[in-house]
């Protein structure tokens, strides 16, 4: 029986990725790339070559079961996103959820993350924080999510963790702001990247300040 290595990759900064990804990615028999064009140039960094096979959303239930036979005939395989830890708002949490039940062993490798960067660099409390992943699309799905946040706040204070599409982030931080008044906030653009830009404020900053709609984008708020 092979194993399944969870492999973090940087969110930005090239020089981010650790020495223990390097030597698995270099010694498996297989990695599984959200998009292998992103991630060849990784590997071209690196000087590493080794067959890869896109693994992303709108595949990941028809391969699970083709990935599960490598594995059973002894490949190692790797799986990485295009930027930092595969499952956490990327594809993989399926497929490890399925190997797990098969008895496959599953490594997962610490790592770059957006999520605990910007919470490190926020200067919001880390006692306890929560990440909701990226912020809902339909108005519905918003207002369940600030019901939900209110319930939150009204059991412990916390700091909320979301990422958000630069198109959508300025009409979602009004929203946020308008309806959590006497929170602060953190907007983390372009995380470790040479544009890389933090704004924090209070509500009613946040809601005046724009945004540079580019880039990847990570708010926090407490």
């Amino acid at each position: 029986m092979g194993t399944l290595y969870i492999v973090p990759t940087p969110v930005g900064n090239i020089k981010d990725i650790t020495l223990r990804a390097l030597e698995v990615l270099k010694e498996v028999d297989l990695i599984l790339a959200e998009d292998t064009r992103r991630t060849a140039k990784l590997l071209l960094q690196y000087e590493i070559h080794k067959p890869m096979e896109s693994f992303h959303e709108y595949n990941e239930d028809r391969k699970i079961f083709d990935i599960l036979n490598k594995l059973n005939a002894n490949y190692s395989i790797a799986l990485v996103s295009d930027s930092g830890t595969p499952t956490i708002s990327d594809p993989g949490f399926k497929l490890v959820r399925t190997l797990i039940k098969a008895g496959v062993k599953i490594e997962s490798l610490p790592g770059s993350s957006s999520v605990t960067t910007a919470l490190a660099g926020s200067g919001l409390p880390t006692d306890q924080f929560i990440f909701l992943g990226y912020l809902p699309k339909k108005a519905s799905k918003f207002n369940f999510l600030i019901e939900f946040i209110t319930k939150i706040y009204q059991t412990k204070p916390t700091t909320v963790i979301f990422f958000e599409s630069p198109k959508r982030v300025n009409k979602s931080l009004k929203i946020l702001a308008d309806n959590f008044p006497d929170s602060h906030f953190v907007v983390a653009r372009e995380l470790t990247k040479i544009h890389e830009e933090w704004i924090r404020g209070d509500a009613k900053k946040i809601s005046k300040v724009p945004i540079k709609e580019k880039g990847e984008i990570t708010i926090l708020m407490r």
